[in-house]
């Protein structure tokens, strides 16, 4: 999601007391906190949000009598690559604080934390959720100033009402011990429940909007704000794909849009981002767009691949900062030439804007191949085995495992697909799996990056 939101004021109202809030959300980390969850009328009694915070922690702030009050995990959620599965159930009927509000992630209840406020919850406390006099957000926080919207995925989203339910309730274990949502909840929805796939591509508070309640109780939620050109994605908790990776990210790069789209911020150095996934078997396919040159250097950006068990320099650009320094790195850059050993090449045809940048990793024969428009550069055949015909750089076994990786300069954007376009596409290709949707067809044998392709053909 991205700097927009979805609301509902409830026509009848339900339990304030008693209901219980679930999502998944697969992160983002601005330094600021991100709300999935949000009811009331901002600093005021009855107000509850639920977020995740500045630093990378579960919290609720709920206001009592007009005083703001939190309860936050010690537990810091610092795993991009994964999706969470997030749960806050509320009874203040319970005679116990600790009783009226309880957080979970993925199943466990958290039970150690850096703020506990709960024995400022009186019992038999009003929440504004499920209130006709307040509006229920998706995606924001309730205050009208520093909304701290939800910039992550999201699937999945649940508001019960009128019953705590512990996770069990909406997610299991499936027979490779990964605790995934169950597709169809066994649960009472109540009055003002609902429960969001978003699936809908309109802005609407009805069925085919974005914010459409799959739960049978039409709680439609509206969308306000900007959806952007491809909201409904196919990454899913079920079949997690690789995205940029933001504990491997400079801070002269800017990751947005479902960390999806790098950005240079500054003209001193150029700085780089890894993927979340890193394949050491198969044949993998990704590709970029090219949206911008960095300004004064249009050298950048530009993406490749690195081998991670080498020891490396700080991804804050500067000497062997980026993988091109490493005789097994590559990088290809908008001027059509190959970067690697700190040296320059000629590879290629140069870029123009909204040229669509394939990648073939070959991690069985050790060889990395580039696409501009589905064609392959220096008459390069990724399908061509251990001949390794026309490939931009090859390795041995050695090296390990490779990740992806775009390098960013002074206002250069890059857009990346891993099989999950944060952007528009013209056509759609799938993988021989089925998986993925790309610009241009995989080369025989080439997979997207995410867990279903992982478990089938190596990495």
């Amino acid at each position: 999601m991205g700097d927009f939101y979805l609301s509902r004021t409830p026509s009848s109202g339900g339990n304030q007391r008693t209901f219980t809030v679930s999502t998944w959300c697969k992160l983002d980390f601005t330094n600021n906190e991100e709300h999935f969850f949000g009811a009331g009328t901002a600093s005021s009694a009855g107000e509850i949000s639920m977020c995740v915070d500045g630093g990378e922690k579960f919290m609720v702030m709920f206001n009592v009598g007009g005083t703001e009050y939190y309860f936050q995990s010690s537990q810091v959620l610092r795993d991009y690559s994964s999706w969470y599965h997030l749960v806050v159930a509320v009874d203040t009927t319970q005679a116990s604080a600790s009783d009226r509000m309880k957080m979970y992630v993925n199943g466990s209840e958290v039970t150690s934390f850096s703020t506990d406020n709960r024995s400022n919850l009186t019992q038999n406390t009003d929440f504004l959720v499920n209130s006709t006099s307040a509006i229920t957000y998706v995606g924001r926080r309730t205050s009208t100033t520093g909304n701290g919207y939800y910039k992550g995925y999201l699937t999945q989203t649940i508001l019960i009402d009128g019953l705590a339910l512990t996770p069990t309730s909406f997610a299991s274990t499936n027979a490779n011990n990964i605790w995934v949502p169950n597709t169809s909840p066994s649960v009472t929805y109540g009055t003002n429940g609902f429960k969001l796939e978003y699936k809908g591509t309109g802005t609407s508070a009805d069925a085919s909007g974005f914010g459409a309640d799959t739960s049978g109780n039409n709680n439609h939620l509206a969308v306000s704000g900007s959806l952007g050109t491809n909201p409904s994605t196919t990454d899913t908790p079920q079949n997690n794909f690789c995205t940029l990776n933001m504990v491997a990210n400079s801070s002269m790069t800017t990751v947005t849009e479902g960390n999806l789209t790098a950005t240079g911020n500054t003209n001193s150095n150029n700085g780089n981002t890894d993927g979340t996934i890193a394949p050491s078997a198969g044949k993998w396919y990704w590709e970029g767009k090219f949206v911008t040159a960095a300004t004064a250097n249009t050298n950048y950006p530009n993406m490749g691949v690195y081998p991670v068990n080498l020891s490396r320099q700080p991804k804050d650009g500067g000497s062997l900062a980026e993988a091109g320094y490493f005789s097994d790195g590559c990088s290809f850059m908008p001027s059509g030439s190959k970067f690697r050993n700190n040296s320059t090449s000629g590879y290629g045809s140069a870029w123009s804007t909204n040229d669509i940048i394939g990648v073939a990793l070959d991690m069985e024969n050790y060889a990395v191949y580039f696409s501009i428009n589905g064609t392959w550069q220096d008459s390069g055949d990724p399908t061509s085995g251990a001949s390794k015909t026309g490939a931009a750089q090859a390795w041995t076994a050695a090296e390990g495992a490779y990740v992806p990786q775009v390098s960013s300069f002074n206002n250069s954007v890059m857009e990346l697909n891993f099989g999950n376009p944060g952007y528009t596409i013209a056509s759609s290709n799938a993988d021989a799996n089925g998986e993925g949707s790309f610009e241009y067809a995989p080369p025989s044998g080439y997979y997207a990056l995410c867990t279903n392709n992982l478990a089938l053909y190596g990495g």
